[in-house]
């Protein structure tokens, strides 16, 4: 009885001490904490389209003080003295058209008168067409008209604004000269350029 129960003392003890010696050797495993739960991502909404901007106002024009549309007494001044410049042109008997000398003279400063009327359109001249004592007073106005045309055309020619160019013939009237020669009668077959009166 004593020797089994020293087995069975001796068989508790080496349970017990193969248990421990398991124990021991089983390795505690640390398993990782669960991972948190993810949190849900939806697709980001589509960003709103960018407000334009407000168009840039552009500022208001400066007024600009009309251009004058007669010139001033200066600028009249200077036309009156061009005009003074181109004399008289002179025509042959019975014809309207314009001699060599006759260009030469419109020809002198008509081109300065040009550029200046450019800027003034109300500002107009007159070209008047004269013929001798010779013939009848109708025909001797048309011949004046067609001269006075011819004279304008030329005007024309050179930049001068056929609206601010009106024509008149007085024909045989108002004679510079009133000799019955040859001499005084080319001095009666002429046109004369002249400002219109300022209203």
């Amino acid at each position: 009885m004593n020797k089994k129960f020293h087995l069975s003392i001796i068989a508790v003890a080496a349970l017990s001490v193969f248990g421990a010696a398991c124990a021991k050797k089983a390795v505690a495993v640390n398993t990782p904490p669960a991972p948190a739960p993810m949190a849900r991502t939806e697709a980001p909404a589509p960003a709103p389209p960018p407000t334009p901007a407000p168009p840039r106002q552009q500022p208001a024009p400066v007024a600009q003080a009309a251009a004058p549309r007669i010139p001033n007494a200066a600028t009249r001044a200077r036309i009156d003295e061009l005009l003074g410049r181109i004399q008289d042109a002179y025509f042959d008997y019975n014809r309207h058209t314009l001699r060599d000398d006759a260009v030469k003279t419109l020809a002198a400063d008509s081109k300065e008168l040009a550029t200046i009327m450019s800027q003034y359109p109300d500002y107009k001249l007159t070209v008047e067409g004269y013929c001798d004592e010779r013939g009848s007073a109708e025909y001797n106005l048309a011949l004046g008209e067609a001269r006075a045309n011819a004279a304008r055309d030329y005007l024309v020619s050179v930049g001068v604004s056929s609206s601010q160019l009106s024509t008149v013939s007085y024909g045989k009237e108002k004679q510079l000269c009133d000799e019955h020669d040859e001499a005084c009668w080319q001095k009666n077959r002429r046109v004369h350029i002249m400002a219109m009166a300022m209203k």
